[in-house]
């Protein structure tokens, strides 16, 4: 869902610090066919905060999916479990790509759930990747 209204100084600190890439489908914002957005990742109605550290770039897709949600269930644990929060994890411990690079592939019960809620895997994202994987354009280059 959209955010508030941030001051366009956050927005660039975030956009920046996320190196203009979805922090959880991983997108280039520069590819994308849909703009990019804040994302508390604490949301608002549970008491985040517009701040640097409870803020993430994301798609609008990825921060659709994910609206209100904090948890989710990890598909092999059947255990209710934290989604993937950027401001204090690194994307690498908790997901890779497959083989062809296409699909995000969760390594930890966070990661599964993640991909889960979040459908990191929706079929325009995987489309999309194949296109950047032939253009040289995928994964990001700290992956």
């Amino acid at each position: 869902m959209p955010t508030e209204h941030a001051p366009a100084a956050i927005r660039q600190v975030v956009a920046a610090r996320a190196r203009e890439v979805c922090e959880y489908c991983r997108t280039p914002a520069q590819f994308a066919t849909q703009s990019f957005t804040l994302d508390h990742i604490l949301p608002r109605d549970a008491g985040g905060t517009t701040t640097l550290e409870n803020l993430a770039w994301a798609c609008f897709g990825c921060n659709a999916h994910k609206h209100t949600q904090t948890h989710a269930l990890d598909s092999q644990t059947n255990e209710r479990v934290a989604l993937f929060n950027p401001r204090q994890q690194t994307w690498r411990e908790h997901f890779t790509w497959n083989t062809d690079l296409t699909r995000v592939l969760g390594k930890t019960a966070c990661g599964r759930a993640t991909v889960e809620a979040l459908r990191l895997n929706r079929p325009g994202l995987v489309n999309l990747r194949r296109l950047l994987v032939a253009a040289k354009f995928h994964p990001p280059a700290e992956e």
